[in-house]
């Protein structure tokens, strides 16, 4: 049996899994990971969590801003598609 995989049409899905699988450590491939699974019962660590954050900066050339600084931000794929929507929302 082989397991689903996710995928999602938000343009940013692919790069913020490519983020996850390369910085994250999850204990699971990345593409069984749903949009809304929490990263964190995953596999993924605060530290790493911090890795991801400054991965996905780099990636999308972006700040996040310090009240988006909590685990919550980065606790799903969603929560991540959502705090990056809303960065480059206020950006100039």
């Amino acid at each position: 049996m082989t397991s689903p995989t996710y995928r999602n049409d938000h343009p940013d899905t692919e790069t913020i899994r490519r983020v996850l699988r390369e910085h994250a450590r999850l204990a699971v491939p990345v593409s069984t990971v749903a949009d809304s699974d929490d990263l964190y019962q995953r596999g993924m660590t605060s530290l790493a969590s911090v890795t991801v954050m400054l991965a996905l900066e780099d990636a999308f050339d972006i700040e996040f801003a310090d009240r988006l600084l909590r685990k919550s931000t980065f606790s799903s794929i969603r929560a991540i598609q959502a705090a990056v929507d809303e960065m480059r929302a206020v950006a100039p």
